[in-house]
């Protein structure tokens, strides 16, 4: 996976959550949650920075929602799965 669009994923996804929450710090303990879970999509080989992206906000918005990490990852995945299944059904341009 690219780093360059991980780093840059993630750091777009936390700057918006930054902005939405308040209350929340630079350094708080979903920044390095959202780190690890792009992180650890490496294993699928993927690095659509735009991908990335929505896969970083869904992590982050179902932390919120579920707040049980292996919950927000299953989510997360499965709404990136969705993402790449309609990328790929679309025909090339």
């Amino acid at each position: 996976m690219n780093s360059q669009a991980r780093e840059g994923a993630c750091a777009f996804a936390w700057r918006n959550y930054l902005l939405l929450h308040s209350g929340v710090g630079e350094n708080d303990n979903r920044r390095a949650a959202l780190y690890r879970y792009i992180a650890n999509l490496r294993n699928t080989g993927e690095d659509d920075f735009d991908l990335l992206q929505i896969a970083a906000v869904a992590y982050l918005r179902k932390m919120d929602e579920l707040h049980d990490d292996q919950c927000a990852r299953l989510a997360a995945d499965q709404i990136l799965a969705e993402r790449l299944e309609e990328r790929d059904s679309q025909p090339e341009r």
